[in-house]
Parts: C-alpha cells; structure tokens; sequence
C-alpha cells in the first residue's frame, strides 16, 4: 500500500510503500511516549525504506535518544527518529540495524489507513503511571517487546503480502 504523509505545517512530505500498513501496535516506551505519543503511546507502521522519497527534507531534523544502562552509564539509540524542524511533528523512525525498513509514525500518514481487527500493546513496563491502557479484549499485552514482528502480525491475520520482507518489531 502507498502511504502519504506529512507533517503539521506542510513542510515536510513524504510516501513510502507499505506490506504492514494497519495501525495496530500501541508502544508505550518512554521514548515513544514522549517523542510521538500524546495519549501515552505511539503507532509505528513497517514500509520499505528503498521507497521513501522525501520533499522538503532541508526541515528535517533526527533525534537519537540517549538509554541509561546500569549505574551511570548511558547509550545512544540507533534509531534515528526524524521529525519537522519547523512544526516539530514526529515523521518516522530508521535504525541502521535493519536499513531495508522505515517505521513511518500512522499519525504523519495522510492516507486512509484500515482499521486494526486487534491493538498489541507492547513495552508496557515503560508505561507512565497516569497512562490507561485503552483496548478491546483479547488484545495482547507485552511487558517488552511483543512475540511477533509487524510482517508476522500482518501475514497471520492475511493483511499483507506473503512476499513481505519486514521482519523485525517496531519500537
């Protein structure tokens, strides 16, 4: 699926080409949370990185978040987390790691995105305390990372082409 999208202002547009594009895997990290997420989450989509194409990208600005690791030390993310210099909306992640793909954030897409037959809520130990989780029953729930990858969630409910090559988990 081709997806648009944009930020705030308009200074920032871009379309990617999408296998995992149902906005269903809710992150509650600290990272997401803050960078994206105003409702105490953020949604990441998968879409194949070789096929974003940008304009406007002189607004571009990245953020790669600093961890705290044991005691004092700390580590630079390798996500990058691009977002509009102007607007400050949040656009997409990219980690090196997996360079083939591209987390667009569903709240930059343009297009009309289906609607998920399920939520996973993922990194919920990161949960700020005033964050309610809001969900259907059955929704899955993780601590952590979830137990499937965006392309696994997406083939077992037939919402995206077998040939996907998205296998990693957003976040």
């Amino acid at each position: 699926m081709r997806l648009t999208g944009s930020c705030h202002c308009g200074s920032v547009r871009f379309t990617v080409e999408s296998a995992q594009p149902v906005p269903f895997m809710r992150c509650y990290c600290s990272i997401c949370r803050k960078t994206a997420g105003g409702g105490g989450y953020a949604i990441n989509l998968g879409a194949d990185f070789n096929t974003l194409a940008v304009t406007g990208k002189r607004h571009l600005r990245v953020y790669r978040a600093q961890m705290s690791g044991t005691g004092s030390s700390s580590q630079q993310s390798s996500g990058h987390r691009h977002f509009c210099g102007r607007c400050g909306s949040a656009l997409w992640l990219w980690d090196p790691t997996w360079p083939e793909l591209v987390h667009p954030h569903a709240s930059a897409i343009d297009t009309p995105l289906p609607t998920p037959p399920s939520h996973v809520h993922m990194m919920l130990g990161s949960k700020a305390p005033w964050v309610e989780v809001e969900g259907r029953a059955g929704d899955a729930c993780f601590g952590q990372y979830p137990d499937c990858s965006l392309a696994e969630w997406h083939a077992a409910r037939g919402l995206s082409s077998p040939s996907a090559a998205v296998s990693e988990t957003a976040g």
